[in-house]
């Protein structure tokens, strides 16, 4: 069985059809894949006229988490009723480019954002802590409850890498925000592990209780309990995502060339998430470092057609 590709409505530069063969027992999913080789990326950001200059006012905005922490963040508000919420991956933190990136272009767009440090990270209190990913599913469930106490309306929700696995996780246990952006999440959790640590790191936790992860000068970057790691190795995303409530739009960016994660971690999600859109970004690592402005453009787009939706439902 293969896995079909059609072009993708959301997006004006033209599309790379590929086939990647889907697992037995899985239907056919669409995949569309992005490629600016014959637009500049500038054409594909432009905003309507009414949205071109809106007044974006910045404000620091702090959230106690439901373990006493204080969360810091920083709010583009435009004025808009609605707001997204962005959500940085491992060790990064709210100023990463495409948390900054993302959240200008929806302020050009008059689409307020919120990108904030998760505990222990960044600005907000907390001690930094390996895995952690339903801790900080409960971090994002406080934001959201903050931002819906003061009449607000949570139209997206984003996160990249571990933020992406993080936002999937709150969108299989607190069913509250109907659209989930995933970008460059991973889908196995037990790989990319060994990578940092060498094979042998479990060895080594259960001999000392933790292992301190170094740089290339030795330098020690973070250290990884035990406890830290098997909460990662416990975290079944698999069986997270089978409970997205169908009703819940899920979109799925990665890049082809993702040097971290690779892109077949997408395709997998694609396989298993009811209402899903997978996007492939022609040649983006993981970063996306010479490709900001095609990822801001689907992200934006995205979001744009599930307000428009949600409208029309709502009319």
């Amino acid at each position: 069985m293969e896995t079909k590709v059609h072009s993708c409505s959301l997006f004006s530069p033209p599309l790379i059809s590929k086939r990647f063969p889907s697992s037995p027992g899985f239907p056919p999913h669409q995949v569309h894949f992005f490629s600016s080789s014959k637009q500049s990326p500038r054409k594909s950001l432009r905003m309507s006229q009414a949205a071109q200059n809106p007044v974006v006012q910045q404000q620091k905005v702090v959230i106690p988490n439901k373990y006493g922490e204080k969360l810091v963040g920083l709010l583009h508000n435009t004025g808009s009723v609605e707001i997204v919420i962005l959500c940085h991956g491992f060790k990064a933190v709210k100023e990463h480019i495409i948390m900054t990136n993302v959240a200008g272009v929806l302020d050009k767009e008059g689409i307020s954002a919120f990108r904030f440090d998760f505990a222990g990270n960044g600005e907000s209190e907390g001690t930094f802590e390996y895995g952690n990913y339903k801790k900080e599913a409960d971090d994002i469930h406080a934001v959201i409850e903050h931002f819906n106490g003061e009449n607000r309306i949570i139209s997206a929700i984003l996160g990249h890498s571990k933020g992406g696995n993080v936002v999937l996780l709150y969108a299989s246990r607190y069913h509250d925000v109907r659209t989930v952006i995933n970008v460059s999440g991973r889908y196995d959790l037990k790989r990319g592990i060994a990578e940092r640590m060498g094979e042998d790191f479990m060895e080594k936790l259960k001999e000392k209780g933790y292992l301190d992860v170094k740089d290339k000068k030795e330098n020690s970057r973070y250290r990884v309990t035990e406890e830290s790691m098997m909460e990662r190795l416990s975290t079944d995303m698999h069986a997270a995502c089978l409970k997205i409530d169908k009703e819940c739009r899920v979109l799925t960016i990665h890049g082809s060339a993702d040097e971290i994660i690779p892109v077949e971690d997408a395709l997998e999600f694609a396989k298993i998430i009811p209402n899903h859109k997978l996007c492939i970004v022609e040649g983006a690592n993981h970063r996306y470092t010479s490709h900001q402005a095609e990822l801001a453009s689907i992200v934006v787009e995205f979001i744009k057609a599930a307000l428009e939706q949600d409208k029309a439902a709502s009319s």
